[in-house]
Formats: structure tokens, C-alpha cells, sequence
């Protein structure tokens, strides 16, 4: 800890260097000053802790230098010498921000008790300044991952609903994704190694870590890692004209090759999607940033892949596409799944690679998206899925193709066929998908459209295997979930709240209270001993 001392004689300043052994206290004396003016201005070029000034001194005396350290200084701590006589006005100098005084001549042992206490007062204001630093860390990265998690559940999820995308994105701070006018961009980035794949699961945290470092320098930029893809990371960058698109998209893919090769070695391929317009159209953004990708030779080679499809191509997979094959699915009608497949993907004259290869991805999404929807991701079905990615990527066939995923629907088909008739399958598919939604608007009429149940039905059979109504359920899942956020100082009780599923956060404490018998405030209170 640095010291100033502020004496106009300098004798009294070489008397106090040797009052104390200041190196072992902790201090170094690393300025001297001979009036307050002189003081201030080496305070403004040093890294000063503690200020030891004479009362009187010419030009600024002890207590104006306390005064303005104290304004422009306030971490500065300042210990004031004055005489007898000047008691009562260096008592009146504390509002100014001086920590203590000492009658002149100063003995060493109250020098020593003095400085001693501003010691342990800046290591407590160091420590609780690390802690703070500390928390609001956790808090940033807890957020960001919240924020990568829901931009993944908007690329992934079939269809969503405006009024809680909306309502999710102000929470997670992301709200310029709102604009249904913004055009938005996937860029897709995987690394290669030849010699040593080991390689690149050890460099897969530095991988993340260099991409986040990234996006942290490029406005309106984000980033999400998708599970499907081990070796990847997805940007998303929001694209504020036509014109800015092709330089900000090329400076940003020579940005991370560069980066990535200078610390890390390695290769990398990026697959660059088309431009979209609003939340409605990422999927499809993403998607063509995967088919991007998917067209990169093998093996490990730098390879930037810029796939323009055109637009008619990109959007011809319409809603009523997917309602038939999901219906397919769900109604267990292999017969119909294939025809409808037959007729997406083949049959069409002048039928173009990339809209065949678009179309053969959408209906994969699809079909993983109700897997994880049925919880019937078996080692059977990923196996499958990534077959059918397999063959997408490498287009040999486009027979193999339609095959590949019409075996994927079957075993898709036979496992919901056995999930529909047994009530523990269904259940705990259920169950599962409200311990991964718990924080949306979820009514047992929402669920048994979903999952194809009556309601009534649903509600006896989800108390008979859970072993508690579904209210009951929901309430208890939300609030354990609440009192793991109120550990986190950092987020307020009405952040809590609306991350739970609650609006209000007075209702939200009316039942936290009901269920624990505390306030959210309270419970947390109890937590660190406060209360």
C-alpha cells in the first residue's frame, strides 16, 4: 500500500519514515509533499492508499487537501497531525473524509494503531471490491449462458410464440432481436486436426473462450453452441444494411480464422448463412449456415464456404408441410409420412441440390425436434439422425436420402406408438418437457394439445405417477428454481420472479411465502446470515 506524506517541514517527514517500519506494516512510503497543492498533484500521477498531512501548511493546508482527495479522491485514506489547539476544527475535518487524527508529536505506537486500522479498512474494501468483482462475473456469465440457451431454443424450436418470445427476450437483455424488421446472419464455425482428434476435445473451452473474447468486440453479435455439433460454435450477427452485410461478414470470419490459428493452431471451416429477416426466420437462418458448412471438403483445411440460396427455394417448406408430417408422426402413419416425404423431396423437375438439401434438413430437424419432444432420444434414434446428416452432407444420393429418413420416422413412429399407449411414457414425457419450459405460460390444456391427451385424463394420470397435481408440480419445480437464483445478490426479486414463469412480483412472493414460509427477501437473508 502506497504513502504520501504532507509536511512543509522536512524534518517532520524524515521523523515519520522512521517512526515506523513501514514494509513491515504492510506500506510504502513512495512520495513526499510540502504543501497540499503539491500533495494533490502527485496523488493525481501515483497510485496512492493513504494520505499522512500536517494540519498547517502553506498554500493548501491539511484539511483542504482532506477536502479535495476526498471529492476527487475518495478511495484515498488521509490521516491528519495537527497540534492541541487545532482539536475541535481537525474533528470537524472527518466530514471531509479524514479517517483519523493524531496530536503532534506523534508517538509510535499511535502511528502504528493508526495505519494498522487503514490496513485492515482498505484489504476489507479490496476484499468486498474482488467479491463484487466476483459476483457480477457469475452474474454476466450466468446471463450469458441463459442468453445462449434461448437464442439455441429459437433456432431449434418448431414454432414459437410471439408474446413470450417477447416477453423472454427483454428478460434475458436481448431485446434487439425484437426488430421484426432487423435482418439477421448465421455464420457456423467448426475446427479440424488432422494428426490428433484428442486434440480437439482438450481445445474445445479455449475454442468457446477465443469466440466469446470475439463477440464481446463485435456489436450486435452473438453466439450459442448448439449440442448436435460438438466441434462448433454459431454466430449471430444482426445486420444493420444491405451494404454493411459483405464487409462486416468478411471481417468478422477473417477475424476469427486469424484468432483461432494464432492461439490455438488450428484449423477452421465456416459455413456463412443467408441474410433473414425476424425471430420467425432463423431456423431457416441457421439451417443454411449449416448447409453451408456441410459442403466444406473433408479433412483439415481452412475453408470459408458462402452458400447464397435463393429465396423462393429457402421458404417453400411451409407450415402446412410440417403440420402433415408432424401429424404423421404423431397419428403413427408411416404410409402418410412417406408420401408427403416422396413429395418434398422428390418428383419436382429441376429440383436444385441446395433445395433438395434444404428441404431434406428441415424435415431431420423436424424429426429430431419431436424425438426430444417425446423424450425418445435413444442411442437407436441419434444414431439414426446422424446417418441421415451424413447423407445429407455428402449428397451421393438422394434416394439414400428419403431412405435414411423414412427408417429415422419409423423408429420415431414405433416409439411414440409405445409412449401414446403407456401412461408412464407419456408422463414422464411430460414431466420433461415442464422441467425444461417451467418458466413459459404451461396449463394442462396447453400439454394435452400438445401431446395429444384429454386433459381430464392428463391431470388423474400425471397425479397418480408424480405423486402430486400438476399445479402442485409446477408451483414446487418454480420455486425450487427461485431459491437457487436468490443466491445470486446480483439479480432483484422481480428478475427472479419473471425468470420462474411469475409477471407479478408480488405474487410471486405471496406463494414463495405460502411454500417456505418466508419472503424471497427473507429466504435470502437467511442464506448469508442477515436476517
Amino acid at each position: 500500500m502506497k504513502v504520501l506524506i504532507a509536511d512543509d517541514e522536512i524534518q517532520i517527514r524524515k521523523g515519520l519514515r522512521l517512526k515506523v517500519d513501514w514494509d513491515k506494516e504492510g506500506f510504502e512510503i513512495v512520495e513526499e509533499a510540502s504543501n497540499g497543492k503539491e500533495a494533490l498533484e502527485k496523488i493525481k500521477n501515483k497510485d496512492i492508499d493513504l494520505v499522512i498531512t500536517d494540519m498547517r501548511m502553506p498554500i493548501m493546508d491539511g484539511v483542504e487537501l482532506a477536502r479535495r482527495c476526498h471529492i476527487e479522491f475518495p478511495h484515498v485514506k488521509i490521516i491528519v497531525l495537527s497540534g492541541y489547539s487545532d482539536f475541535d476544527y481537525v474533528r470537524n475535518s472527518l466530514k471531509q473524509g479524514v479517517r483519523d487524527y493524531l496530536l503532534k508529536p506523534v508517538a509510535p505506537d499511535e502511528l502504528e494503531e493508526a495505519i494498522r486500522k487503514i490496513r485492515d479498512e482498505i484489504k476489507d474494501e479490496m476484499a468486498k471490491k474482488a467479491e463484487l468483482v466476483r459476483m457480477n462475473q457469475l452474474a454476466n456469465l450466468h446471463l450469458q449462458e441463459m442468453q445462449e440457451q434461448y437464442i439455441l431454443y429459437l433456432v431449434k424450436e418448431e414454432r414459437l410464440q410471439p408474446n413470450i418470445v417477447k416477453e423472454r427476450l427483454q428478460q434475458l437483455q436481448l431485446e434487439e432481436l425484437l426488430n421484426e424488421n432487423a435482418k439477421v446472419q448465421f455464420i457456423t464455425v467448426e475446427i479440424r486436426e488432422a494428426a490428433d482428434p484428442i486434440k480437439l476435445e482438450e481445445l474445445m473451452l479455449p475454442f468457446q473462450m477465443v469466440c466469446r473474447e470475439i463477440v464481446q468486440e463485435q456489436k450486435g453479435t452473438y453466439l450459442f453452441k448448439d449440442p448436435s455439433y460438438t466441434k462448433m460454435i454459431q454466430f449471430l450477427q444482426i445486420i444493420e444494411s444491405d451494404r454493411q452485410t459483405s464487409t462486416r461478414t468478411s471481417q468478422l470470419v477473417k477475424r476469427i480464422q486469424h484468432t483461432i490459428n494464432k492461439y490455438l493452431k488450428l484449423d477452421t471451416v465456416i459455413g456463412i448463412g443467408n441474410v433473414v429477416n425476424g425471430l420467425m426466420e432463423y431456423r431457416s437462418g441457421y439451417i443454411s449456415s449449416l448447409l453451408a458448412w456441410s459442403h466444406s471438403l473433408l479433412g483439415a483445411k481452412s475453408q470459408v464456404i458462402d452458400q447464397i440460396i435463393p429465396r423462393e427455394e429457402v421458404f417453400n417448406f411451409s407450415p402446412d408441410i410440417e403440420k402433415r408430417l408432424t401429424n404423421a408422426i404423431e397419428h403413427a402413419d408411416l404410409l402418410v409420412f412417406k408420401e408427403n416425404v416422396h413429395s418434398i423431396l422428390g418428383g419436382v423437375e429441376n429440383q436444385s441440390v441446395l433445395s433438395f438439401s434444404f428441404s431434406a434438413n428441415h424435415v431431420l430437424f423436424l424429426l429430431g425436434s419431436l424425438a426430444k419432444k417425446y423424450g425418445i432420444e435413444t442411442s437407436n434414434i441419434q444414431n439414426a439422425i446422424w446417418n441421415c446428416q451424413q447423407n445429407i452432407w455428402k449428397l451421393n444420393s438422394q434416394y439414400e436420402v428419403k431412405e435414411n429418413l423414412i427408417l429415422l420416422a419409423e423408429l420415431i413412429i414405433e416409439r411414440v406408438r409405445q409412449t401414446r399407449f403407456s401412461n408412464k411414457a407419456i408422463i414422464e414425457s411430460v414431466r420433461s418437457y415442464v422441467d425444461l419450459h417451467y418458466a413459459s405460460e404451461i396449463s394442462l390444456t396447453t400439454l394435452s394439445k400438445l401431446f395429444h391427451i384429454n386433459s381430464a385424463h392428463l391431470s388423474e394420470t400425471f397425479k397418480h405417477h408424480v405423486g402430486k397435481n400438476f399445479s402442485d408440480y409446477l408451483v414446487h419445480l418454480r420455486m425450487e428454481k427461485a431459491t437457487e437464483l436468490l443466491k445470486d445478490h446480483q439479480l432483484k426479486i422481480i428478475d427472479i420472479a419473471n425468470l420462474v414463469g411469475f409477471s407479478s412480483s408480488g405474487y410471486f412472493s405471496t406463494v414463495f411465502k405460502k411454500h417456505y414460509g418466508q419472503t424471497p427477501v427473507e429466504f435470502r437473508n437467511s442464506m448469508t446470515g442477515n436476517g
